[in-house]
């Protein structure tokens, strides 16, 4: 295990990891030693080592009390306490003294919310103590600020350390985490599955055909967006992406009504140049066929691969149709805000030479429980979920027919949730709606996107487009009594980190000096850590701990504030391992660049949570 230790003074911090009471490298130049798994625990050496410090009783067991003049069936409020806690009563936060196995995930932190307003289980990380006298809890996601960087730049972020200690490390959701699996593992739920639910063990019926709009899957368990692939699972599951030569979907024209979700299969012959496109199938809901036009290769035949794709020499013999007519037809039918549905459709947009970014993957969605890199044949989903056999003619694939099969399997998810087809004990469910059934009303405050995702009817759903509107908005929020959970975002980091790493000059920058910091001693590498910050981000990390102790300053007496950084500077991690699978030319030898990101995706995986109650 390592740990990460820094004395209280914030002008002559010293910062270096141990490793069984060993010094190792410092700060700066820390990487996770490769005969240890996990990541580390932080030991923040400081008077205050959190809200509280000392090892917690054990949790009193007190039913609630009656006669507090509550409605029957009302859900107690925190006044309805306190003449059983005492008038001087007030909660807190007890960090339980960690063990040297114990390191913090994100759904431990979604836990303790459901633990402290809701029903959920007792954390085992965490004492909360008067914990009935907490009228809500406020989720601050701060995505960007690792360990390192919080460390590194601690003066400027006083507000943190003042109002709630020293953090707690999370284990970041992924070896490369993405932001919105992120968010899923803090704004969802898993609990156990009710008997009657519908498992892996059954067969289904079509769902598709039997309606004509998305809109008639009425109380799904999450919205059809949330099973659309990220950028990176587009990215990591070889999606084409500004490749030369291919074809971008655009935005539908104003006014007009796009398919709002559409099933695509191609068929694919071997030419002089590979694999070419030879037939290209569109479906919609409701299950009839769109699209299906042979294409003709711009090159010759060498193998028409029938046994698989269908096609035949005799098919193709009258075909005119080209690429890029066929190109042009799909583009008119599959507009920007289409959801495509497939198995593996990268192969298919890498045929047709088109770049969409909507994408319900099957082949994905349906996870492998032999890893991410293993993924089961349609024909297998077909037959164990829909009860229905596919490619047995023997004379090939029907693209109309593998469509549909991956349409209604894609339908089947959104209809009985993320977790149909796993194993039947848990599944995920909204946290909105799991606090909802306790009583307690939510506000969700952030962008569009994750609004669709995570809200539902129960709740506020506030767009914001800015931090300062998220601030604003918030501040509002906490203070309506009826609200219980208040959920919000403050992207300006990861915005700036985002656009730092798309700037060829400044990734540049960013390269030599994860270079440069693993060739320095100790002193020189924390001295430049905490220099070589720009004046940029230092006024970004300035501002964050305004908005956060303004935010904290409008809090109501004795609310719960967690903050979660969740990863950290995860663009410059994928921009690098993007610039290395693609053999970009670089000023720095491939190794270098290599070792670097070893480095820089380590320290991006240690999360931080912060968490406090306000007095």
């Amino acid at each position: 295990m390592v740990y990460l230790q820094k004395s209280p003074q914030c002008s002559n911090a010293s910062a270096t990891a141990t490793i069984s009471g060993k010094k190792v490298a410092p700060l700066g130049r820390w990487v996770r030693p490769k005969l240890f798994r996990g990541p580390p625990c932080i030991s923040l050496s400081s008077e205050r080592q959190s809200p509280r410090s000392v090892t917690p009783p054990a949790a009193p067991t007190m039913s609630t009390p009656s006669g507090s003049g509550e409605a029957d069936g009302a859900a107690p409020t925190a006044s309805t306490f306190y003449d059983v806690y005492g008038p001087d009563a007030k909660p807190d936060v007890v960090f339980k003294e960690a063990t040297s196995d114990s390191t913090l995930n994100l759904q431990d932190v979604q836990g303790l919310v459901t633990w402290v307003i809701g029903e959920g289980i007792l954390p085992s990380w965490v004492f909360i103590k008067n914990k009935p006298l907490i009228p809500k809890v406020i989720l601050l996601y701060v995505p960007g600020l690792d360990a390192a960087l919080y460390m590194s730049q601690s003066c400027l972020l006083s507000s943190l350390k003042e109002l709630c200690g020293n953090p707690k490390p999370v284990l970041a959701s992924s070896c490369i985490p993405d932001e919105r699996h992120t968010i899923d593992a803090l704004l969802t739920c898993r609990v156990k599955r009710k008997r009657n639910a519908q498992t892996s063990n059954h067969s289904h019926e079509s769902v598709g055909g039997k309606i004509s709009s998305l809109d008639e899957l009425k109380d799904v368990p999450f919205p059809v967006k949330y099973y659309t692939l990220s950028a990176k699972d587009l990215e990591d599951n070889g999606y084409p992406s500004s490749l030369p030569g291919f074809v971008f979907t655009v935005p539908a024209p104003s006014g007009s009504s796009p398919h709002e979700i559409l099933a695509l299969d191609c068929e694919m012959c071997v030419t002089a140049a590979g694999f070419e496109l030879t037939r290209v199938t569109l479906v919609d809901i409701k299950g009839e066929v769109v699209l299906d036009k042979l294409v003709k290769p711009a090159n010759p035949i060498t193998d028409y691969n029938t046994r698989f794709s269908g096609i035949t020499a005799e098919m193709l013999s009258d075909v005119t149709t080209t690429l890029q007519e066929i190109q042009e037809e799909f583009v008119g039918l599959v507009y920007k805000e289409t959801i495509l549905v497939g198995h593996s459709l990268e192969n298919d947009l890498m045929a047709l030479q088109i770049s969409h970014d909507l994408v319900i993957d099957t082949a994905v969605l349906y996870k492998y429980n032999r890893g991410p890199r293993c993924k089961i044949a349609l024909r297998v989903l077909a037959n164990k979920y829909l009860s229905r056999e596919i490619q047995n003619t023997g004379s090939g694939h029907d693209s109309a027919e593998d469509a549909k099969a991956a349409l209604d399997l894609a339908l089947l998810k959104i209809k009985y949730g993320p977790d149909f087809g796993s194993p039947p004990s848990f599944s995920r469910r909204k946290l909105a709606s799991v606090l909802h059934e306790s009583g307690k009303k939510c506000s969700l405050i952030d962008d569009v996107g994750v609004l669709d995702r995570y809200s539902d009817a129960s709740c506020n759903s506030i767009a914001v487009f800015s931090d300062d509107d998220a601030l604003s908005r918030s501040m509002k929020e906490v203070k309506n009594d009826k609200i219980s959970f208040v959920w919000t975002q403050f992207s300006g980091l990861i915005s700036y980190l985002l656009k730092r790493a798309q700037d060829p000059e400044k990734l540049k920058s960013c390269v030599a000096e994860a270079i440069a910091l693993k060739t320095c001693d100790r002193k020189t590498a924390r001295k430049r850590a905490k220099d070589q910050t720009c004046p940029e981000l230092k006024e970004i990390l300035s501002e964050l701990d305004k908005k956060i102790r303004k935010l904290y300053d409008t809090l109501p007496e004795n609310a719960m504030f967690i903050i979660c950084t969740g990863h950290g500077d995860t663009p410059l991690v994928q921009r690098l391992k993007k610039m290395l699978n693609h053999g970009e030319e670089t000023s720095e030898s491939r190794q270098n660049i290599v070792e670097a990101l070893e480095d820089l995706q380590a320290q991006a995986e240690v999360a931080l949570c912060f968490c406090c109650v306000k007095h």
